[in-house]
């Protein structure tokens, strides 16, 4: 017999205007603002080695968790793919539902700890809907990222320039939207489709191994993502090696860096022993040591987004112009 299911006609879904929000668009950091006073001696380098992956048109891909949004950094993102310096982006469930909150209203992000004590966390009747858009996306047989980005570049959502699926609908940049289950707040609601979501989520990691077979003299970047990034890059790699190999080629001299809050030892490059805790942060070991022991390169930079990833953004803009045939694609 069937376990009992729970009836989500029983809902009751709010509009958004019920709701107080943690961020507006107060606090996205406009393009041109002088970035916080820091310094860290990987930033220049990577910078430069996106620039040369630029000429060389091999991935320069950005990997994030949805806090890179929440730090108000979606304009010098927007900037690095118009500039063809990131012409890959993954991001995992939450990011599309901050990015169509802030382009449709101007605001994001719930108090947890007040909403799910009334039972109200997540059950918003405007954001729900991109449930509606995935499905559409999955009858045109396009993945989750562009059908997201579809709605909101051809729909009314009157702050759709600081999206930044939006933005990637727009250039054409493969956007990626990487879930699971059960994780975000769109799958609590009635006119969720877990086949649906699914069929969505994989077209689009089959869109990033795909982008991952251009990664020999590129870049992957990973900002604030434990487990989503560095595991959906870790079989998406292996695939593109699976096929470079039976081809006589390879993918093994390419950069990768992680930026996230989590103190490392100087000698990053090395894994850390199993007796410590940092070993199970997969960043480390997948990104920073086990995929680029072949002959690529990797950079660990410790700090807050709002600060890191301008100054990347910054770095990545200087080398471009700087570096010969500065601007070509």
């Amino acid at each position: 017999m069937p376990y009992p299911q729970f009836d989500r006609s029983q809902l009751r879904i709010q509009p958004l205007a019920n709701r107080q929000h943690d961020l507006t668009l107060a606090h996205l950091v406009p393009l041109g603002t002088t970035a916080p006073d820091w310094s860290h001696p990987s930033v220049p380098i990577l910078g430069e080695r996106l620039a040369q992956a630029k000429r060389r048109g091999a991935a320069r891909m950005l990997v994030m968790g949805a806090h890179v949004l929440r730090a108000g950094v979606q304009a010098q993102l927007i900037d690095l793919m118009e500039r063809g310096l990131i012409d890959h982006v993954a991001v995992n469930g939450a990011g599309p539902i901050h990015d169509w909150e802030f382009a449709l209203i101007g605001a994001s992000t719930e108090s947890v700890a007040r909403y799910v004590s009334s039972g109200e966390f997540g059950l918003w009747q405007e954001t729900g809907r991109i449930n509606d858009a995935v499905r559409d996306g999955v009858a045109a047989g396009i993945g989750m990222g562009e059908a997201i980005g579809k709605v909101i570049h051809e729909g009314d959502f009157p702050h759709k320039s600081v999206s930044i699926l939006a933005a990637a609908y727009r250039l054409r940049v493969p956007l990626t939207v990487h879930i699971g289950l059960g994780y975000d707040i769109i799958h609590e609601h009635p006119n969720a489709d877990g086949a649906m979501l699914g069929q969505a989520s994989y077209t689009d990691f089959l869109i990033l191994a795909q982008a991952i077979t251009r990664l020999e003299g590129g870049v992957c970047l990973n900002f604030g993502s434990a487990v989503m990034g560095p595991e959906v890059y870790l079989k998406a790699l292996a695939m593109a090696r699976n096929v470079a190999h039976q081809r006589g080629e390879a993918i093994r001299k390419f950069t990768t860096a992680v930026f996230d809050l989590v103190p490392l030892d100087d000698d990053y490059r090395k894994q850390a022993p199993k007796t410590d805790p940092r070993y199970y942060f997969r960043p480390w070991k997948t990104i920073l040591v086990r995929t680029v022991a072949d002959g690529g390169e990797s950079y660990y930079v410790q700090g807050d987004h709002a600060v890191t990833f301008p100054h990347l953004h910054a770095a990545a803009v200087q080398a471009d112009a700087t570096l010969p045939n500065g601007g070509a694609a």
